[in-house]
């Protein structure tokens, strides 16, 4: 069940998911938190970097494993504004995050519950505890309304 602390931390991920918007990509946005404090941060870049890995959450795992000094995520949440495709949930797994917190789902590439479910298949050797929804009606109205745009 999301809590305050869940809120707080996906209207960051908002804010960043409309940073992404304004640079002309999918608006999405990631935050990662240890502790309670911000350790990384991302928004979708693969259009302005040319780099199809540049998703919000693969930025933000980056931005983590730098501050934090290593690449395991132990007892870190993900917020990110729409269901992870299968590329990070695949990092996310990886990177050892403890929990997953996302808001709209993905019905066409979600890979943590929606078409696949990688975030916690038995056959891998970690799995995240996994949240959909929270503000997920405001997060799905910004990327309606992103396509409905670029239409």
């Amino acid at each position: 069940m999301a809590c305050d602390a869940d809120v707080t931390f996906m209207a960051r991920a908002i804010e960043l998911a409309r940073q992404a918007e304004g640079a002309g990509e999918v608006p999405v946005g990631a935050v990662i938190v240890k502790d309670g404090v911000i350790v990384g941060e991302g928004w979708n870049r693969p259009i302005s970097t040319n780099d199809p890995t540049a998703h919000a959450e693969i930025i933000a795992l980056r931005a983590a494993a730098q501050n934090l000094s290593t690449y395991r995520l132990l007892d870190t949440t993900l917020y990110v504004t729409l269901e992870p495709c299968a590329m990070c949930a695949g990092a996310m797994v990886h990177a050892r995050v403890k929990r997953l917190v996302y808001a709209a789902t993905d019905p066409r590439a979600g890979a943590s519950g929606s078409i696949f479910n990688i975030t916690q298949h038995p056959v891998l050797n970690h799995r995240l505890e996994c949240e959909g929804g929270v503000l997920g009606e405001d997060c799905a109205a910004l990327l309606r309304a992103f396509f409905v745009a670029r239409r």
